[in-house]
């Protein structure tokens, strides 16, 4: 078992009817770290998320919290520090922004003055926002919905903050921000950022480690900025296209 490890994934597998979505897999998640997980398509990237979260059950393996094995259920993972932000944002377009984000709070177990006083501290951490806490949060961009989604699951003092593809249909310099404002929250909260990307190279800059898998397993692990350098996400990413290609 890794030392000062968070939460780690321990030979996990996930399986959707005969399919392993994920085999055999070690993830380990260290204190105050952004790590990403990237791979193609099917890789099984956010099962890793949903299989910490306690959303989809292992069919093999452990999940391992603070050195101790659990079994993971949502509601019990925000009591214990963990925040899932699911991918699509889902944000309810008919609430205010502020209600959007008190929602992230009231779950996690806050109200009155504790929660008053929370709700004004995370939108200190979104300059964006403030003038529009009372707008629906409907009409609002794909940026600011990111926002809103973060600042709510900032509501309950996650220690780690596990991120579904935050940078889905959003233009390059909203993508930009977004990550910027997550390397931010890492270190200034210092709390732990596990992040699903497709947008390897804008996420490789702000992450320490990264994770790379391939139909279910892991195929690389190590420092962000040496995956980002080696031709492993070439092999994976391409292997794969290459082999798509010569099939069809």
């Amino acid at each position: 078992m890794h030392q000062n490890s968070l939460i780690q994934l321990k030979n996990a597998s996930v399986r959707y009817g005969g399919v392993h979505a994920l085999e055999d897999v070690d993830v380990h998640i260290n204190a105050g770290e952004v790590v990403v997980v990237m791979g193609p398509n099917g890789a099984g990237k956010s099962t890793v998320l949903k299989a910490l979260y306690g959303i989809e059950p292992l069919t093999k393996g452990s999940v391992i919290y603070e050195g101790t094995q659990i079994q993971p259920k949502p509601h019990e993972m925000i009591k214990r520090g963990v925040v899932f932000v699911p991918q699509g944002r889902r944000v309810f377009p008919s609430l205010t922004v502020r209600e959007n984000i008190e929602i992230g709070g009231v779950v996690a177990g806050k109200k009155g003055l504790e929660l008053e006083k929370k709700i004004d501290e995370v939108v200190d951490l979104f300059p964006a926002l403030k003038n529009k806490l009372k707008r629906s949060s409907g009409i609002l961009s794909g940026g600011e919905q990111q926002m809103v989604a973060l600042a709510r699951g900032l509501m309950a003092d996650p220690k780690i903050l596990l991120l579904d593809e935050p940078s889905l249909g959003l233009a390059p310099k909203i993508v930009k921000e977004v990550f910027e404002k997550i390397a931010e929250i890492n270190k200034t909260k210092g709390l732990a950022v596990v992040i699903v990307e497709h947008n390897i190279k804008s996420i490789l800059a702000v992450a320490h480690r990264a994770y790379v898998l391939d139909k279910g397993r892991v195929a690389a692990e190590g420092d962000a900025k040496e995956i980002a350098g080696s031709d492993i996400l070439e092999r994976v990413f391409l292997g794969k296209e290459a082999k798509e290609e010569h099939t069809a």
